[in-house]
């Protein structure tokens, strides 16, 4: 299926926690890889399956070691772990040093990944430009999604970054945007996409919610699915759903004018368009289930934990439960309250 480039270019938007949030709520079955050459941090954020600590010794650096003489598909599934709710990661790197001796790498796992059967690939790709060979990797992407602030440092680097983008890949962007200026950041951050005449897909955004970051952590209890950082990756994950191209696809679709980045940005919690492969939420806001037939294997939307984020059991660290819909567990006395909603913006149905 489809491989997603997840990456941006200096400073710290935010692109581990977008990439699990994306997975945790993504419409089909999905892997979540970290191939970010200056290491990578799930391992240390969030819990394994059975409620213990991840391996990170387990994952990227394991599979390049056996994957010189060929890295097949299935060879990527033996080193892969489950978070709690059945999220399938593979792991990255404990540090940048590790990254010298695979400079081969790259490009073989890109292909692995853009062909590997049954589900959606997010690759975390971290800042971008330390590592030319990672190009490789990204020329193999149906989708590479830029993230950025809405701060002047951080677009200046994306318009640089946008620039020196390889020929025919397919951009989006999306902007890390806070919930009280949401609508009006995106929008100036299209101008900008749009007056480097690049060709850019779609702008988009992603609320900046640190303590919808912390629920998805599992640091402390709540109702991780009602968080503006779920509600508006549970919109995002829909449409880049439907903006990925599998590998032997894309190069059948020309890019779309740069000048318009498809229309403005929908206000978060939106439903989508319905994406192929899935079926429709009963409950209004919950995110679509697995159709049947699809691969148990890597589908991220199975085994749900009580109280936690329906089908991913991630925020399940609660205190205590209350009936619902998903047998959420609401957030203990004293807890932080939620960030309001976006200025100018109520969900669907309300």
């Amino acid at each position: 299926m489809a491989l997603i480039v997840l990456a941006a270019d200096k400073g710290a938007p935010g692109v581990t926690t977008a990439a699990t949030a994306l997975g945790a709520v993504w419409p089909r079955p999905v892997l979540l890889a970290e191939c970010d050459p200056a290491g990578g941090d799930v391992a240390y954020r969030l819990p394994a399956a059975d409620g213990g600590v991840l391996n990170p010794g387990r994952g990227l650096l394991t599979l390049g070691a056996t994957a010189r003489r060929g890295l097949t598909t299935a060879l990527i599934h033996e080193h892969t772990q489950k978070i709690v709710g059945g999220l399938d990661v593979l792991a990255g790197l404990t540090h940048g040093e590790q990254a010298a001796g695979l400079t081969w790498l790259w490009g073989p796992l890109g292909r692995a990944l853009a062909g590997l059967p049954g589900a959606d690939v997010l690759a975390d790709c971290g800042r971008l430009g330390g590592h030319p060979e990672l190009g490789e990797l990204i020329a193999e992407a149906g989708l590479v999604v830029l993230f950025t602030r809405g701060s002047l440092d951080h677009v200046a680097h994306l318009r640089e970054r946008l620039h020196v983008m390889p020929r025919g890949a397919r951009v989006g962007v999306v902007v890390i945007a806070d919930p009280r200026q949401y609508r009006g950041t995106i929008e100036d951050v299209r101008r900008i996409v749009a007056a480097t005449s690049k060709d850019v897909a779609f702008v988009a955004g992603l609320a900046h919610d640190p303590k919808g970051a912390e629920l998805l952590r599992g640091q402390w209890g709540g109702r991780l699915d009602r968080s503006l950082l779920i509600r508006t990756a549970r919109e995002l994950a829909g449409r880049l759903a439907a903006e990925a191209v599998p590998r032997e696809a894309r190069d059948a679709i020309a890019p779309g004018p740069a000048s318009s980045p498809r229309g403005p940005a929908s206000p978060p919690g939106r439903t989508s368009a319905p994406v192929p492969g899935t079926v429709p939420a009963t409950v209004p806001g919950a995110p679509p289930r697995t159709a049947p037939g699809a691969d148990p294997g890597t589908g991220a939307l199975r085994g749900a934990v009580p109280g936690a984020l329906p089908g991913t059991g991630l925020g399940a660290r609660t205190s205590r439960t209350a009936p619902g819909p998903y047998g959420e567990a609401p957030a203990p006395q004293g807890a932080p309250a939620p960030y309001p909603a976006p200025a100018g913006w109520r969900e669907e149905g309300t």
